[in-house]
């Protein structure tokens, strides 16, 4: 079959069919979404004919043999750490949902890791109404659903960007202010959905209440984050960092974000869209910030 993979740059080659376990269904893909991490944090050493990707949506063409998940035919969103930018796709069927017949999938594609991410670091947070909640890295895939999930819960969105440009939609999905970088927040948050980390999570925690949590979700700025405990006046009595990691397995919650998407409560913010031969125009356009939102690829 065919695939993208790194040798050492983006490139296609033919590599063998996934051969499914027997809890896995084999997806035909129809598109998939690029992620900043799997990008920017491909490894230097890519092992020949491994196949990258996280995010695919497709059909199913052959049901997991042991009866677990959807039958031959049935539209389908994927997750998984590898094998998502190829025609071929072996899923175990707990990282699966079922995409229903309103749903474009490539829209479907869109979700996994960063709607996913979103919805889980949302609710990590505890119960949010009334609440200030920042949004760092807000203009980014997992960034714009974070907006929306937030204010969906009852919080008072901050979105942060790093300029006008950036800012574009953002109040439409939810966020009640918008600021550019948290240096130019005003007054204190209960809590940081943090997708930048380095300066800008250290600026975030600074602006704590009492209490409150930095969820570090990402790394875009791809620098270190130093942080002064003893900057008095700048920092909460008992604020506090959080290491948030994604948990599998993502069906439930695909699921989930699926019912919102199919009801218009959810907007997959597709900013990027093309033929995946285009793939390595939209890698660049993702890794220059040129994308709002996610980068989806149809095959």
């Amino acid at each position: 079959m065919r695939a993208l993979t790194f040798n050492p740059d983006l490139s296609f080659a033919d590599v063998p069919d996934p051969v499914p376990a027997p809890s896995q269904a084999l997806i035909r893909v129809a598109a998939f979404s690029l992620n900043f991490g799997e990008i920017a944090y491909r490894s230097a050493t890519p092992r020949p004919g491994h196949v990258p990707g996280w995010d695919a949506a497709g059909v199913v063409v052959r049901a997991a043999a042991d009866g677990s998940g959807p039958a031959a035919g049935t539209r389908v969103v994927t997750f998984g750490w590898s094998g998502a930018w190829a025609e071929l796709r072996a899923v175990d069927t707990s990282e699966l949902a079922v995409v229903p017949d309103s749903v474009d999938l490539g829209l479907a594609a869109a979700l996994p890791v960063a709607g996913v991410t979103a919805l889980q670091a949302v609710r990590r947070l505890g119960p949010v109404t009334g609440r200030r909640v920042l949004v760092t890295g807000a203009s980014g895939g997992a960034g714009r659903y974070a907006v929306q999930l937030a204010a969906r819960a009852g919080a008072h969105v901050v979105a942060s960007v790093g300029g006008p440009a950036r800012a574009e939609g953002l109040r439409e999905l939810g966020a009640s202010e918008v600021v550019f970088g948290p240096e130019n927040l005003a007054g204190r948050v209960y809590g940081v959905l943090d997708h930048v980390g380095g300066r800008q999570l250290a600026e975030a925690f600074y602006r704590l209440e009492d209490d409150g949590v930095v969820m570090a979700i990402g790394r875009a700025a791809r620098e270190a984050t130093l942080i002064d405990f003893e900057l008095a006046g700048t920092r909460s009595a008992r604020g506090r960092i959080e290491n948030f990691n994604v948990a599998t397995p993502f069906g439930g919650d695909l699921a989930h974000l699926l019912e919102l998407l199919a009801a218009g409560e959810l907007d997959a913010q597709v900013g990027w869209r093309g033929p995946w031969d285009k793939a390595v125009e939209a890698a660049d356009a993702l890794l220059s910030r040129r994308v709002p939102g996610k980068a989806v690829l149809d095959l």
